[in-house]
């Protein structure tokens, strides 16, 4: 398919929205009741800093919403706002966050349901509306859309477009396209998507497999089992790695991905010398400022003295967990988890391990005493969610001062 030619015709089409419809002014008390807090910007305004009582709250300096999120939920706002009657569908969560996704469906947005890890897009007419989420969505998705005769609403972070246009240019000189992400992930699979031939490597010691075959060989079966459902169609390991591009997932470890684009770049320099590096290897700055302001916040903030950390955001929000990784390697008690309902009843909560699949329970998980708390959460984190397991630490902590 040819992805470009495709894209272009959508983006003249009438029956494609990707910046809104005008109603930013008439749906922002909405949003604003809905995500803001009061009590969040008081911490912001006293150097991310809040005692009361036994609990000192340690703000982030840089965390939630990121402004992808907010244009997308925006837009999703003014769908709702300038379709009042007609059906409303998104092919996926809008952003990785219950509250968030739990509002639109109140709103009348239905869900593409999914069965065994497959969507089901018969349930969506001709006329009706369909909002492509944060994330994006495979070229495929959006071609079926456009044929059944669907009005595509597309709130795709210019980040991850981003994104897809190194992929263009990857794939116009014939590079394969090495993806640091999760293949199943979202955004990986829309991004994935645009590339002819493709490989997603999900950590630095899988690209320093890929490495090590590009170098030396190695046994291809093996190879394809490794990296089972991580490649494109047709993909030879003895074929398609003399010409790499390196792109990336925009929610992954900003360090983990400039790691890996290096080791390819060295690897590729030793195969084939300095002097035809620019013939056999591509690179572009594809990390999402965002996602990296709200790490080296976290960086930061686990050199503070705190006696715990609390990392709010969706279970399966990709960036969240990233955050939640930084606490662990530094060995600080940390818990992640996605709402206030989580907390009690008590002093217990309910916490994603990292890397876990099921929830955990701890009690109690608040210690006694004097504490500080680090606070951060994700990019698709209302503020309105952060409050609210604050006031839980806080009446937790106190009330058992009190008694």
């Amino acid at each position: 398919m040819d992805t470009k030619a495709f894209k272009r015709a959508l983006n003249h089409s009438d029956r494609y929205t990707r910046n809104g419809f005008g109603h930013k002014e008439e749906v922002s008390g909405a949003i604003e009741s809905a995500y803001q807090s009061d009590l969040i910007q008081e911490i912001r305004d006293n150097n991310y800093v809040l005692k009361r009582g036994q609990v000192t709250i340690r703000l982030a300096e840089s965390f939630g919403f990121c402004w992808g999120v907010d244009r997308a939920v925006q837009i999703a706002y003014e769908t709702r706002k300038h379709f009042p009657t007609e059906k409303l569908w998104i092919t996926n969560e809008i952003i990785h966050n219950p509250s968030v996704n739990g509002h639109l469906r109140d709103m009348g947005v239905q869900f593409i349901p999914v069965e065994n890890e497959i969507k089901d897009f018969s349930v969506a007419d001709e006329g009706d509306v369909v909002i492509l989420p944060a994330f994006g969505a495979s070229v495929q998705e959006m071609q079926l859309l456009d044929e059944k005769g669907c009005h595509i609403v597309d709130t795709t972070c210019p980040w991850v477009s981003k994104v897809w246009n190194s992929i263009e240019k990857h794939k116009r000189v014939n590079h394969t396209s090495i993806i640091h992400g999760k293949y199943k992930h979202e955004e990986t699979v829309a991004t994935s998507s645009f590339a002819d031939v493709y490989l997603v490597v999900l950590n630095l010691d899988e690209a320093q497999y890929v490495c090590n075959y590009i170098l030396n060989g190695g046994d291809r079966e093996e190879f394809l089992a490794k990296f089972a459902n991580a490649y494109s169609e047709g993909f030879d390991p003895d074929r398609d790695l003399d010409r790499l591009g390196v792109a990336n997932q925009t929610t992954m470890l900003k360090g983990e991905t400039e790691q890996i684009g290096k080791l390819f770049e060295r690897t590729m320099m030793q195969k084939f010398g300095p002097v035809e590096l620019n013939n056999h290897f591509l690179a572009f700055n594809t990390i999402c400022d965002a996602t990296q302001e709200r790490q080296d916040a976290m960086f930061q903030l686990v050199e503070e003295k705190l006696d715990l950390m609390v990392v709010i955001g969706g279970y399966n929000s990709s960036n969240t967990t990233h955050l939640q990784e930084i606490a662990v390697e530094r060995e600080l008690t940390s818990y992640h988890i996605d709402s206030d309902e989580r907390i009690g009843p008590g002093n217990r909560l309910s916490h994603m391990p990292l890397h876990g699949s099921e929830p955990a329970t701890v009690e109690p998980w608040l210690p006694g005493g004097e504490i500080v708390v680090g606070i951060t959460s994700g990019a698709s984190t209302p503020d309105k969610v952060v409050e609210a397991v604050i006031e839980n630490i806080f009446a937790i902590q106190n009330a058992a001062v009190a008694v």
